[in-house]
C-alpha cells in the first residue's frame, strides 16, 4: 500500500449512510452504491468507476497497491459486518459514485443495444450486465420499472461489468418509437417468432428482452420489427414453457455476434 493514503476509522455517521445503501431511495439520493469482494472492489479500482470510499481490513491493504488518490477506510472485521449485506462479510467494500453519463450523450449509430422491458430479477440483471460485457454491448436502456442496476445484489452479480457497460432507465416506449422513426431495427424474442437460426440478423439495432413471467409488454411488442423464436429441440412432450431471461439473451446476443 502507498504510504501517501490517509487511513481513517468508519465513522457512525458513515456506517449509517452506508446501510442506507440498501434502499434505492437513498442510493438514488446520494448517488452512491456499495460493492463487495476482493475480485469485484480490484475490478472497480482498476476501472473508470469513481470511488467515494475503499473500506479494508488493515491486512488486505498491507497486500494491495491502491493509487493514491482514492480515501482510504482501514476498518476491522467487527465493524465490516456491521456495513455489509454480506453473510459473510468480505474484507474490502467499496463505496462508489454512480456514473455520470446521460442517455442523451451515448450514441448507438451502428451498435448493438440491449434493451430491459420490466425485468424484475437482480441476478438476472447482474448475468445480463456481464453477457454485455462478454459480448461488447456498451449500453443498457432499462424501463422505468426494470430492477435496480445498484441493487447489492445486481452489483455483485455484475462481477464487476458494471464499470464497462452503460446502463440507463427511462420510458422504453418512447425510446422505442423514436428509434423506430430513426429506422433502428428492433428486435424481440417471442413464441411466435421466426426461428433465430434461419434468420440473417443485423450488427446493429436494439433486443428487447422481456419480464421474467410476462415476457415483453403489450405496449413494447407493438414496437417490435423483427419477432424472433429460439426453438427448442426437446424430444420431450412436456418441455420447459419458455427460457430463464438471461438464458435467453445469451443465446441471442452470441447469434447476433456470429453473423458479423
Amino acid at each position: 500500500m502507498q504510504q501517501s493514503i490517509l487511513k481513517k476509522m468508519i465513522s457512525q455517521s458513515k456506517i449509517k449512510l452506508i446501510n442506507s445503501l440498501s434502499k434505492k431511495k437513498f442510493r438514488d439520493l446520494n448517488q452512491l452504491y456499495i460493492a463487495e469482494g476482493e475480485k469485484l472492489v480490484l475490478d472497480l479500482i482498476q476501472s473508470s468507476v469513481e470511488i467515494k470510499w475503499l473500506i479494508a481490513q488493515s491486512s488486505w491493504l498491507s497486500n494491495h497497491t491502491i493509487p493514491s488518490e482514492l480515501e482510504i477506510i482501514e476498518t476491522s472485521d467487527q465493524y465490516l459486518k456491521k456495513i455489509s449485506q454480506l453473510k459473510t462479510p468480505p474484507p474490502v467494500i467499496a463505496i462508489c459514485k454512480f456514473p455520470s453519463k446521460k442517455l442523451e450523450d451515448i450514441s448507438m449509430r451502428k451498435k448493438l443495444t440491449i434493451a430491459l422491458d420490466e425485468l424484475q430479477d437482480p441476478g438476472n440483471l447482474g448475468t445480463i450486465i456481464r453477457l454485455a460485457d462478454w459480448f461488447g454491448v456498451e449500453n443498457i436502456i432499462c424501463s422505468n420499472n426494470t430492477v435496480d442496476a445498484y441493487n447489492p445484489k445486481v452489483v455483485q452479480a455484475t462481477m464487476g461489468a458494471i464499470a464497462r457497460v452503460n446502463i440507463f432507465y427511462t420510458d422504453l416506449q418512447s425510446f422505442l418509437s423514436q428509434q423506430t422513426q430513426q429506422g433502428t431495427p428492433i428486435y424481440g424474442t417471442f413464441l411466435d417468432g421466426e426461428n433465430i437460426y434461419n434468420q440473417k440478423l443485423s450488427t446493429d439495432g436494439i433486443i428487447v428482452m422481456g419480464n421474467e413471467g410476462k415476457g415483453i409488454s403489450s405496449s413494447i411488442e407493438k414496437l417490435i420489427s423483427n419477432k424472433l423464436l429460439i426453438p427448442s429441440f426437446s424430444q420431450n412432450i412436456e418441455v420447459s414453457e419458455s427460457l430463464n431471461v438471461s438464458t435467453a439473451t445469451a443465446i441471442t446476443l452470441s447469434e447476433f455476434r456470429r453473423n458479423i
